[in-house]
């Protein structure tokens, strides 16, 4: 399912993003605002689990908080890191794995060049992050690599996404879901 974060603060964060005006530190700044905004929308249906505690004040108050153990956060290695940033600073407790990239030019398909995620993740949600979201083959094998260790839920987070990716991905992984800002067509 593909979400579109159709929302007035993140399409003002993202014409500053793409103003060629825009200086190095501001576009980072951006990238991270804009990926802590999608993340909001992504978490929507977080896990969560009743919790009463105990205020300030010495009354108990009924909570709601993300059910533990919480999400596991995996970037895709290549200019992530700016968005990784603003994922953790909606969900700062998440684990955090990471999968690096590259692609073979002779076969133009993902090759796993870097891989820190637990064996077992079974049960747990996962926010996978591609920033741009054109082929679908990364964010593919991505997936492969967390369902084969026993991930419940993955939702990935682009800032960018081709429509021929899209349909890559959701062919390949249809109860992925996607949260991303722009859309891009030919």
């Amino acid at each position: 399912m593909l979400v579109t974060a159709n929302h007035p603060v993140v399409a003002d964060r993202v014409a500053q993003l793409r103003d060629p005006a825009t200086g190095g530190a501001d576009f980072r700044r951006l990238v991270r605002e804009i990926s802590e905004y999608l993340t909001y929308e992504a978490t929507r249906d977080l896990s969560v689990e009743v919790a009463t505690i105990r205020t300030s004040l010495g009354l108990n108050a009924t909570c709601s908080r993300v059910t533990a153990p919480g999400p596991v956060v995996v970037p895709i290695l290549c200019e992530v890191l700016g968005m990784l940033d603003g994922v953790l600073e909606a969900l700062p407790n998440a684990e955090v794995g990471v999968i690096g990239l590259r692609r073979d030019e002779s076969t133009h398909r993902p090759v796993v060049y870097c891989e820190k995620l637990r064996d077992d993740l079974t049960g747990r949600e996962a926010f996978v992050i591609d920033p741009r979201l054109a082929t679908g083959g990364s964010l593919v094998t991505a997936c492969e690599m967390l369902l084969a260790r026993g991930v419940a839920k993955i939702t990935a987070l682009a800032m960018i996404a081709a429509p021929e990716g899209v349909a890559f991905v959701e062919n390949h992984i249809p109860d992925l879901n996607i949260t991303q800002r722009l859309w891009m067509t030919a």
